[in-house]
Formats: structure tokens, sequence, C-alpha cells
């Protein structure tokens, strides 16, 4: 993030404060080429200055960088370009405001380069600074997926069916971030562009073999991946989310359609499963390999009605259950088939692992290794926290991410036991601070497909949580009594007591799914991180009335 906040930050700080992020050696870029790079001429002796970082944060300043100064929601980065000298900056990039603070200041012993909009030149320079993915210098295959759902558990499939193919692999998403060492909590879905460049060019030099990211709208948006080229990009589906940054669902098409050109990949996956996909599939400009994962085409939503005519390059076929997961066939149009596993539960987690099994594919893997990696490491069977997260099986208790209208209504359906009597009971909220529009939704799919609804708070944020909690239960009592419902509607806070009388109202054969929040750790309320686990307050509500839990293993990784 820039100084203080960022345009969608959730968190306190950013990955720029980070410094696991870097590569032990970068070789200095002269300020001249930097320069150049961006269409400013530097005079004189400050030409010949060795840069070797690059920050948005000058509490992550170290010395040879180039801290870049940016306007914030409160302040200008400028007003901390002394913190940053300090701190061992070598330059300073800014934009016309950040200029005029500087003069207003005193005189700052070190070149200042002014652009018009620094934001968008900050991917190119990471990449010339850290030389994060140079031509013929053996850079990992990189792996992005975007998609309003399915985009982690997608990242992590394509993780360990790598792993599973003998590679040794990084990932960049929402929960963590690896680049072949102890893992690092993510704070962002995709972190800022100086971070990526810099774990892009840790993963070079540590000698990993392929990395998967995640890759949000915010990030292409804010310019998080500018100068980023994917070997291969993947698509999972667009549903309603995001639209208080977008506005409307075609500018939120338009922003993920930007990852399917060019300048940002070589060659793409295209979920097909309704129109957005199909859409996107004719448009981009890179070679596209479609998949179906489902044989009843969805649509309507992007350009009129649905095209039930679509053939796709590979189709999911004779998909059955096993366990909680399900076997399923993965059948090219020339008739090659795959035999795939996921001990995950749901269809969308069929969608997900076929999406990792074919984006590996486009990567330039064999079917014939790739059966034989999926034979015998079972790669999506891989737990993937708070994602769909199993922590009691009698109860059935689950926690997932699901937090908007399309992924609830998959996670609810996912979970339904088809044991006569059994019961489903959902704890769940929505977000501060955000599309307001899906909270009555999420209320009313809630009421239709749960026998005990009960509204709670997820992250609050800056507002007020009764009126975000009355914004749900509105959607789900209105679905209730316009549609005779028989589901019981409750409204239980804080988050903690509503899982607790989840678990009271549970029985033995039912099934508890707390929703929205999955891997998360800290509920922010007016500006305040709460501690708050939803899987360590299941487990210890479970316990406490002497259900059996499972062990809290680690995500393989």
């Amino acid at each position: 993030m820039s100084e203080l906040t960022a345009p969608d930050a959730s968190a306190p700080s950013g990955h720029d404060a980070t410094p696991g992020f870097r590569p032990a050696a970068v070789a200095a870029v002269p300020l001249a080429a930097i320069g150049e790079s961006i269409g400013v001429v530097v005079p004189g002796a400050s030409s010949a200055v060795p840069v070797t970082g690059i920050s948005l944060n000058s509490r992550a300043v170290r010395p040879g960088d180039l801290y870049v100064a940016l306007p914030g929601a409160t302040r200008h980065g400028a007003d901390f370009v002394a913190d940053a000298v300090d701190a061992g900056a070598v330059a300073v990039l800014t934009d016309d405001a950040g200029a005029r603070l500087l003069a207003l200041s005193n005189d700052i012993p070190v070149p200042v380069l002014l652009a018009a909009e620094p934001r968008n030149v900050v991917g190119r320079l990471s990449a010339l600074i850290y030389r994060s993915r140079p031509d013929g210098a053996g850079a990992p295959a990189l792996f992005g997926v975007t998609g309003t759902n399915g985009k982690t558990t997608t990242t992590y499939f394509i993780n360990a069916l790598l792993r599973a193919l003998g590679k040794r692999t990084g990932l960049i998403g929402t929960i963590e971030i690896l680049a072949g060492g102890e893992p690092i909590p993510s704070l962002l879905t995709t972190p800022e562009s100086t971070d990526v460049h810099a774990l892009l060019a840790l993963m070079r030099e540590r000698g990993l073999d392929a990395a998967s990211m995640e890759v949000s709208s915010h990030a292409i948006s804010f310019h998080r991946v500018d100068a980023v080229v994917f070997d291969v990009a993947g698509f999972t589906n667009l549903t309603q989310d995001h639209l208080d940054l977008h506005g409307t669902m075609e500018e939120y098409f338009q922003t993920k359609a930007q990852l399917f050109t060019p300048e940002r990949a070589r060659a793409a996956v295209v979920t097909v499963d309704d129109d957005w996909g199909r859409r996107l599939a004719a448009a981009a400009g890179i070679p596209v390999t479609t998949l179906a994962t489902s044989t009843a085409p969805t649509g309507g939503t992007a350009s009129g009605p649905a095209d039930t005519g679509w053939t796709a390059d590979w189709t999911v076929v004779r998909s059955t259950p096993r366990g909680l997961g399900s076997d399923f066939i993965l059948r090219h149009r020339d008739g090659a088939e795959l035999r795939v596993h996921t001990g995950l539960p749901g269809s969308f987690n069929v969608a997900n692992a076929a999406l990792a099994t074919v984006m590996v594919l486009a990567g330039g893997h064999e079917p014939a290794a790739v059966q034989a990696a999926l034979d015998a490491g079972d790669p999506f069977t891989v737990a993937v926290p708070g994602r769909m997260q199993l922590v009691s099986t009698a109860p059935a208790a689950v926690v997932d991410f699901a937090h908007n209208p399309d992924a609830l209504e998959r996670a609810l359906e996912a979970v339904r036991s088809p044991a006569p009597g059994s019961k489903v009971i959902i704890v769940f909220g929505a977000t501060g601070q955000r599309d307001q529009s899906k909270r009555p939704a999420m209320g009313a799919i809630a009421a239709r497909l749960a026998d005990t609804v009960i509204v709670s708070d997820d992250d609050p944020h800056d507002e007020d949580a009764a009126a975000i909690r009355q914004d749900v239960l509105a959607g789900a009592l209105a679905a209730k009594d316009s549609e005779g419902l028989d589901c019981t509607v409750l409204e239980v806070f804080p988050r903690d007591a509503a899982i607790l009388k989840a678990v009271e109202l549970a029985g033995a054969g039912d099934t508890i799914l707390v929703a929205g929040r999955g891997h998360e750790v800290w509920q922010e309320v007016k500006g305040v991180n709460l501690a708050l686990d939803d899987r360590v307050e299941l487990r210890n509500a479970l316990t406490a009335r002497g259900f059996t839990v499972l062990e809290d293993h680690r995500i393989e990784s």
C-alpha cells in the first residue's frame, strides 16, 4: 500500500512493510535508466545514482530505494519523504501535489522525479529494478487466476498439482504468500506491484519452477499487476461483488478482461459456464482454451440469452460423489480423458479442480504426466484454510469465505446432507463499506436454503453493525414471508455468541455453516482489530458441547 491507506484496503498496513518479500541480491539500476523508462530526464550527477529497490511506504524503505510518494486517503506520501530519506532512500518519485508539498519543506537531499500519474508507472519501474521476469533468465512459470469466486482454491490446487509433478512452487494470494521459505501472512488478495515484482524476483533467485497468483479486480484497477506477464491466465466465473468499486457488472467484467490481453498474459483458460465466460473467451486477445464444468449452461447476464450451442475444449463429465468430495472425468473435444478427484465438497470445487488441471496442461505439461500426478498425489484434497474447511463431522461444521450471493448459494447447496431430517444452520453477516445491494440478496438466499438463519456481524469497518444486520435480516424475512419458507431467522451478536448459538441448536446429524470470513483472524470494528477466528470459535463451541472436532492440520504448503 501507499502511505497510510490504500483505496480498497481493510487492513491497517500493507505488504510493503514486510522485508521477507525482497530478493537478497539486486544489481543497481542507475537513476538515469529509471528516468528514461518513464520519460523523465535526470540531470547531471544524479543520473548515476544507484537504485536497488522501490517502496511505496516510508516505513519499509531500505538503503538504495526509490521512494514513491503517492496520495493517500488522508495524507500524501510526500509528507514522509524525510523519513524515507533517513531510512536510506536515494531518490523520490512523486506527482504535482507531492512536488508542491516538498517545495514547502526543507531542501530534499536526494533527486526528485516528477510524473503526472506515478502509480501508473510503479509496476514498470518495479520490474526494471528487480528484473523480476527477464527474458531467458529462468523465471518461474506464472499462473494467474481471476474471477469472483474460486480464485484462492484454484491457486492452491495449481500449486498442489505442480508439486505433485515434482516442481518447486510459489504462491501469492489472499491467505498467505510462499516463496520457497516460511509462509508470509497475506493482507491483500494481490500485493502492491512493488511487492509482486520483488516476490517474483525472490522466487527466481531461489530457483522455483512455477508460481500461482490470485489476481483480483482491485489488483488490475489499482495497477498492482502492471508489467507482470502471466504464462497462463485463468477465469473462474463472474457474479455480483465489488460493485462499490466498479459500479456495474459491465465495468467489473471489463476490468477482469484486461488480464486476457497480450500485455498481461501469453495464454488463457476460461470457464465458459455462463455468458460472461463465453464473452470473455470470444474477446480475449490471446490463445484461449475453454472449459465447461456444467452441462447445463446458464446465462442471460452478460449479453442476452445463454448460448446453449457452445462446445468447450474441455468438459467435465460423469461427476459422482466420493466421500465429501467428487470423482469426475475431464474430457477433451478430441476424446482424450483425465480422471480427477477432489476431496473438497461442492460442485464449485469440481470446477476449481478442473480449471487448475487445464491451466497446468496449458502451461505445457503432458496429459500423461498430469494423470500420473493426479493418481499418485491426490493434489485436490489439499485443505485450503477457510475454504469449505471442515471443523467437525457430527455435526458437520464448515467454515467458508462465502461473502457474496453466488458463493453463499453454492456453499449452502454443497453442505446440505441428503440424510432425512438433517438441518442446515448458517451463521453469516455482511461486510461494512461494501456493496450494500448484496445484503438483502444474501439474506434471502440463506432463508431459502437453510433451516435456521443466524444473522450476525462480519467486518463492520466504520459502518454501524446493527444497520448492516438489519439489511441482511430484511432480505431473509421478506423471502420467508413472501415465499412461505419454513425457516427460523435469528439475530445474534457478537459473532462468537452467534456461533455458540448455532452449536447449541445443532444435533449430531445437522450441518453448521459459518460463512463470510473464512481464514480471517481479525474483525475490524470502528478502526479497531478484534481477535476473531471463526474456526477457533466453532471448535471451542463444539468441544464445550461434547462434540468431537477434527485435528487442526496446517494447510499443505
